[in-house]
């Protein structure tokens, strides 16, 4: 994120929140160098294409200043040492949780997180995964001490005696694979470069045998141009022992280059599947290698499959979505492969829920189901026969952990009010129920005397177009609904992503200090199906917009707050939402945190990442979407002389999956717009990314400067 050195005007303690008549800020310096495009006959200026030259001498010293003036403005605020005292408090010194576990080898895999310690351990447990069983594998805070090197993912081999594992460094995810011996933790010879980069990720599959493995690889040298270095991901092979060089190519010079590649290995290593993405907008490409063949094409681009997943019955059950938005089941027999996916017989039909996804076990299907934002974990036998569900509570969150052996899986469970546990569940065994296990701690918010008693209501906003929107919203029990209480309203509506509900430390910290936390469910996301991630995105990106709107104007209107007590805050995606939502209808809102987001969209698929999104957002070389990028483009709507709400942006120096100066147009762009207003504030963080592996310390730290920006905005206490 960015940083600010230059002769700008400090404020003191106190005048940058709403209850203080605020002196105006003294912005850095900022430039306006027109260049001049033309869409279709329609010319767009950009004062600041300069600031995209993020390596210049010109734009870093440009940060330098922009950090300088947000941190001396933010570190004055008398609550801040405080909140950041009360964030650290919030963490605790020996509660653990343990996650994205696998099964390998009768053993189960899974990331620790033991705070204060930057970043997470890979972990063994025994086949039941008893906490008492556990040895840690590899640990990155002593890898890195300094706490800036992150796991990107792991994957063990079949036998659980080795393991590869893709590390970063600041928040980058730009990983190199290494290999590890998991009984001694010992690392191997073996280093594979350049597997893992976002958005389009990384991934392994081992061999039956543990001497070799599949994985993603990005071009490497002079292979490709230098703007095609993170694109074009292929497969290839390596071989244990041997060096990356020496590694062959296996599939995927004729894959799209914003491919997206997820490899699997079923449980006795016979198959390999290669689940290809075309980009962020849900076409999905799928191929199986094994058997009597080499890579069969299972289906295409355009069949609507979603995701797979090996069963231990020799078949492939897979989710598909065309003709059925809110998912089926299918199965594809391994050894008779002929027809693929979209040949297979279905299992589990459509039904009202819209299925997330599924785990195969010995004679079970555990299939995860979103209910408009809430979830429910279904049970069938493997001929789709229903045997009832797992978990149920009302407004929660029931998602699968792994499977173990058998037909037992851990799962997990929370909701906005109770703290996520691991469950596991046997029906094996007699009077077959779930166990809370030892695997995740309550976290230190969660104690007695840390949670408020907190009402849940679940109402509806209706739109601009007469759609009704799921709205979440919690409050202190005995909050006088009068309009007069601070308010933070957050949002997503992209990709296909479900808003589930979650026990947060943001949340919980919100709620202690008397605020009204409501989370939105809007169109774009997937939380009723693909007809409403397709109602979102592309050229009707603006119905998510829309329901944000309608959202807030739900809260005012039932007086749970007023317009001069609610701020909004999104990221990435909900960055993108938060900036459009700004300069359309600023009255609405007296405070805004936006962290990494998207605001050029006549530039998103000129960035680093920003192909892999065209299916998502669209192109600028199509008139009609073009049209509707132009309508909504946050940058190209910000109007001189509005009386916009203070916003406080955040960025990282190393995000690789939303170019930082996305953020450093918007904030200039804003600025000038009105320096005579409320304070536009840019954080540049130099040793974060997207939020991905950023250290513990670092979270702290953007958390205790949002929660100050906001309190004092919102004269909170």
């Amino acid at each position: 994120m960015k940083k600010l050195l230059s002769g700008a005007v400090l404020l003191g303690a106190a005048t940058l929140g709403s209850a203080v008549c605020a002196a105006p800020l003294n912005y850095p310096a900022t430039p306006r160098i027109p260049v001049v495009d033309t869409y279709f006959g329609t010319p767009v200026t950009d004062n600041y294409r300069w600031l995209e030259s993020t390596g210049s001498a010109e734009v870093k010293t440009w940060i330098a200043a922009q950090n300088a003036l947000t941190h001396n403005v933010l570190d004055a605020l008398p609550q801040r040492a405080a909140l950041k005292q009360e964030l650290l408090g919030m963490i605790g010194g020996d509660r653990v949780s343990r996650g994205h576990f696998v099964f390998a080898g009768g053993q189960v895999f899974g990331l620790k997180f033991q705070p204060p310690k930057n970043q997470a351990m890979i972990v063994a447990l025994n086949a039941s995964a008893d906490p008492k069983s556990e040895h840690v594998v590899i640990d990155a805070n002593q890898i890195d001490p300094t706490g800036k090197t992150a796991i990107d993912w792991f994957v063990p081999s079949l036998d659980g005696k080795r393991i590869a594992v893709s590390l970063s460094k600041n928040g980058s995810e730009d990983g190199t694979l290494y290999l590890y011996d998991t009984a001694s933790g010992k690392q191997l010879p073996d280093v594979v470069p350049r597997v893992q980069y976002p958005t389009g990720g990384g991934s392994v599959a081992w061999t039956a045998d543990g001497n070799g493995f599949y994985y993603t690889r990005y071009p490497q040298g002079d292979e490709r141009p230098a703007a095609d270095a993170n694109f074009y991901q292929q497969v290839y092979f390596h071989k244990l022992g041997t060096t990356a060089a020496q590694d062959t190519y296996v599939i995927g010079r004729d894959f799209p280059r914003i491919a997206e590649i997820a490899l699997s290995t079923s449980e006795d290593g016979k198959y390999v599947l290669a689940d290809v993405s075309n980009g962020d907008g849900g076409e999905h490409g799928l191929f199986l290698h094994g058997g009597d063949s080499d890579w069969m094409r299972i289906a295409d681009y355009t069949d609507g499959f979603r995701s797979a997943e090996f069963g231990r019955d020799g078949r492939l059950y897979a989710l598909g979505l065309k003709g059925s938005p809110r998912g089926k089941l299918v199965a594809l027999t391994l050894n008779a492969p002929a027809g693929g996916l979209p040949a297979a017989p279905v299992v589990v039909p459509e039904s009202d829920g819209v299925i997330q996804g599924i785990t195969a076990t010995r004679n079970r299907l555990y299939v995860d189901y979103m209910v408009g934002g809430p979830s429910e974990l279904r049970v069938f036998t493997l001929a789709g026969k229903s045997l009832g569900q797992l978990g149920a509570e009302p407004i929660s969150t029931v998602a699968i952990g792994t499977r173990l052996a058998g037909d037992a899986i851990l799962f997990g469970s929370e909701s906005y009010v109770k703290a996520f546990a691991w469950y596991a569940y046997n029906p094996d065994v007699a009077a077959a129920k779930p166990v809370k296990t030892e695997l995740s701690d309550a976290p230190v918010f969660a104690l007695d005397g840390g949670m408020p008693g907190v009402d849940v209501v679940r109402e509806f906003a209706v739109s601009k177009d007469g759609t009704k929107v799921p709205v979440t919203i919690l409050y202190k029990k005995g909050t006088e609904l009068n309009g007069s209480n601070p308010t933070l309203l957050t949002g997503y509506g992209g990709y296909g992503v479900s808003v589930s509900p979650v026990f947060a430390r943001r949340y919980v910290f919100w709620l202690r200090h008397g605020g009204v936390l409501a989370v939105v469910n809007l169109r774009g996301g997937g939380e009723y199906g693909e007809a409403w991630h397709m109602a979102g995105n592309l050229t009707k990106k603006q119905n998510v917009f829309d329901d944000f709107i309608a959202a807030a104007q739900l809260l005012q209107s039932r007086h749970y707050t007023s317009p001069d007590k609610l701020a909004i805050l999104g990221g990435s995606n909900g960055g993108l939402l938060m900036g459009a939502v700004t300069v359309q209808r600023p009255e609405l809102f007296h405070a805004v945190v936006s962290m990494v987001g998207i605001y050029d969209m006549l530039r998103v698929e000129d960035t680093s990442n920003g192909a892999f999104n065209v299916t998502e957002f669209g192109t600028v070389k199509d008139p009609a979407q073009f049209a509707a990028l132009y309508a909504y483009s946050p940058l190209h709507h910000v109007k001189d002389g509005t009386a916009y709400p203070a916003i406080l942006f955040t960025t990282g120096e190393h995000d690789g999956r939303v170019d930082p100066w996305m953020s450093y147009k918007m904030a200039a762009r804003m600025q000038a717009a009105n320096p005579e207003g409320q304070p536009v504030l840019l954080r540049v963080a130099a040793d974060a990314g997207h939020g991905i592996g950023t250290s513990l310390a670092s979270l702290i730290d953007q958390d205790a400067d949002i929660f100050s920006f906001l309190f004092n905005q919102l004269n909170m206490h």
